[in-house]
Order: C-alpha cells, then sequence, then structure tokens
C-alpha cells in the first residue's frame, strides 16, 4: 500500500516529531514515520540543556548552535505547555560544575577560563559556596563552577507532549521504519511505500542505515552507545538536588539531573561499541562509584531503572540538517545534544521547507560538509 503527504518524517524521537508537528502547524501535511520503540535516544536521555557545561576547545561553531537553541527552547516551551497541557519539566537552575581531587579541579579551572574567555556565564566557586549550593554534597569536593545558562528539561514528558501536540495538529503516525529513499518518497521495511513531496531523515543513527541516501551518510553518522541510571527518592525523602551537577571524579565525568517529581538521572557512559544496547555490571558499578563519591546520600535512594541508548555521533560532533539533493532534508547526528536541538532543528526544517533561510547559526553544519571521496582509477606503477 502506497500512502501520501507532503511531508515524510522519518524517525519518531524529539527531533523527528517536533519537526512534524512544526511543518503540520505551518500547514504541510505531514506524516511521521515511527518504529516505536522504546529504547531510542529521546527516551534514554538526561535532558540536559547545556550549551556552556557541554562546551568544548575547538567547538565555537556548535557552541553558537547551542546558545541559539537554548535561547529558544522558553518560548517553544511554553507553546507545547499550552497547546498540550503537559508540563515538561523546564528547569533553569544551571549546572553546577564540581570537581573531586587536585587533578579534577586543574582540569575543571582551564575549562572555566576558556567557557569565561568566549563570553559564557562561569562563576568560580570555591568547596565552601558549592556547599552552600548543593549541602548534601561531600566535603572533599575541592570547588566548582556555576553555568547559570545551561537548563533541563523531562526528556520523557518533553516526547510525550510533542507525539501529543504533533497529534493534535493533524500529523498522522505510520509504525515502521523506512529501509530506502526513492525519487518519490520512501519504502517500508514491510513492503509499504509512501509517496511526497520532502522526505525529512530524522532517524537518529538509524539514518545511517537507510538505503538511497547520497553521500558519505553511513560513514558519517555511527551509534555512541550511553547507559544511566534513574534513582528514585524513598517515600518522605527531601530531594538531595536542586541543581544540575556535573562531576569530575578522578579524571571521569558523571553528571546527575534532578527531576521535579524526585527522580535523579545519572549519567552516562560514551563507548564506541556500534549498536549495543545491552546495560552492563561495569557501567552501573562505575556510575554508581563516581555519583556516591560526591553525593555519598545517593546509597539512601531506589536505584529504579538501568538503561543504555545510542546517540547519533558525527565525524566532527556536529549534527547533519540541510537539504542534501532534491526533495530530501536530513536532520541527524545531533550527538550530545538532541533535546538541545530540537526546537531549532524543528525551525530549521520548516525554513527550508518554505524556502527560507534558516538561521545563520546553522551555515557550519550542513550536509555537503562531508563529500564523497573522489575515487581515481589511476594505473599503477610499470
Amino acid at each position: 500500500m502506497t500512502v501520501t503527504a507532503d511531508v515524510a518524517v522519518v524517525g519518531g524521537g524529539v527531533i523527528g516529531t517536533a519537526i512534524a508537528w512544526r511543518a503540520a502547524a505551518a500547514g504541510f501535511d505531514a506524516m511521521l514515520v515511527d518504529p516505536q520503540r522504546d529504547d531510542g535516544a529521546s527516551l534514554v536521555a538526561a535532558g540536559m540543556l547545556a550549551p556552556v557545561s557541554e562546551s568544548l576547545f575547538g567547538e565555537e561553531a556548535l557552541l553558537r548552535l547551542n546558545l541559539l537553541a537554548v535561547r529558544r527552547f522558553p518560548t517553544f516551551a511554553a507553546d507545547l505547555e499550552e497547546r498540550t497541557g503537559q508540563h515538561i519539566g523546564l528547569r533553569q537552575e544551571g549546572t553546577l560544575a564540581v570537581a573531586y581531587d587536585p587533578g579534577d579541579h586543574a582540569a575543571l579551572l582551564r575549562l572555566t577560563e576558556f567557557r569565561r574567555s568566549v563570553g559564557l556565564d562561569a562563576a568560580e566557586l570555591d568547596s565552601r559556596a558549592v556547599r552552600k549550593l548543593e549541602p548534601f554534597l561531600t566535603p572533599e569536593v575541592r570547588g566548582g563552577a556555576l553555568f547559570a545558562g545551561d537548563w533541563s528539561v523531562d526528556n520523557r514528558r518533553y516526547l510525550a507532549a510533542l507525539r501529543q501536540a504533533a497529534q493534535a495538529a493533524g500529523v498522522r503516525t505510520v509504525p515502521g521504519l523506512v529501509s530506502r529513499i526513492t525519487s518519490t518518497g520512501a519504502e517500508l521495511a514491510d513492503g509499504g511505500a509512501i509517496s511526497c513531496g520532502t522526505v525529512v531523515v530524522a532517524a537518529g543513527w538509524g539514518s545511517a542505515g537507510i538505503a538511497g541516501l547520497p553521500g558519505r551518510l553511513a560513514d558519517v553518522v555511527r551509534p555512541v552507545k550511553g547507559q544511566l541510571l534513574r534513582l528514585r527518592l524513598p517515600a518522605a525523602m527531601p530531594p538531595v538536588l536542586s541543581h544540575t551537577v556535573r562531576a569530575m571524579v578522578r579524571g571521569t565525568d558523571v553528571y546527575l539531573v534532578p527531576r521535579a517529581d524526585g527522580e535523579l538521572v545519572v549519567g552516562a557512559t560514551q563507548e564506541e561499541r556500534g549498536p549495543d544496547r545491552t546495560v552492563t555490571a561495569g557501567a552501573v558499578h562505575d556510575l554508581l562509584r563516581d555519583a556516591l563519591s560526591v553525593l555519598p546520600v545517593l546509597s539512601e535512594l531506589v536505584l529504579a531503572e538501568t538503561c543504555a541508548g545510542l546517540r547519533p555521533g558525527t565525524l566532527d560532533n556536529g549534527p547533519l540538517v540541510g537539504p542534501a539533493g532534491a526533495g530530501l532534508l536530513l536532520a541527524t547526528g545531533h550527538y550530545r545534544n538532541g533535546i538541545l536541538l530540537s526546537a531549532v532543528t524543528a525551525d530549521a526544517a520548516v525554513a527550508w521547507l518554505t524556502g527560507q533561510p534558516p538561521a545563520a547559526e546553522w551555515a557550519p553544519f550542513t550536509p555537503d560538509r562531508f563529500p564523497a571521496p573522489v575515487l581515481h582509477n589511476e594505473p599503477g606503477p610499470a
């Protein structure tokens, strides 16, 4: 069976669902092709909106895009909540970065100085000031920094609200997997087909496995495994954190993200293991060890869930968003920043769909920055 639409969005995570919603709101007959699995990166995420504490040396272009994204997010979130009546758990207290030992402290000071040098709000704190903000932190913490420009959102509530908004806007959902992009739309793995004016590929790391895409996508996008934990407060126990805490513990990073309902997310590993979603005892041990080193009270919380997801990483850690041929848009490769970039990715996709220029911050992240390699069939030496 062939179904038709103006726009077919491939991928049912926050990126694809946000694009489908905003495309429908712009007047397009939008369809969302969703594999409807419970292991996508959008569900296995901490929900950090962290342009400051995620900024690294050499990623200035990505930082500019992430700053655009965090400025856009509050109005996008407010619109989403108004249309659905759902609260998505947006928190704006900032990220508190802390250092456990002298080596960690030296590394954090270097990063804090870099972030200040590029104009970011990064307030250096001594140990006493850190523990005044978060009294349950261990006295062994050497110092820290407050990044007020970082926020967070409950990723699962956010995705549920996006799905509700998309449905209310008239987006049709087709369950299944896209196997191939064609000149007239897409083919489904179950034998069905979609006929549409534009296909938007927003399938995360799985985008690379779709046949018919131009260029080097299969070489550029890869799965990066991340394991994390969800902890729950016992009955009658008050919250143990009010800020997202990003800790350096003996050279290793761990983050702790509180939710309004008392849940605490602890994450996350970064593992180059291909499409492997198993939860390992070693990862659970390491995450708990490092988290308990800085927040010992975590031993009293309930271990409610362990999970693993696959981030869509790229060769330069930046997303792939933009036209990739007639009737084809890519919106993938968001790596660590899928939740953060979802709103501005939807804005950019709708801009391209309507023939408008997207925000200038997207210019470094179009798919054509990874051209296909040139093959030379020259004879070898005699």
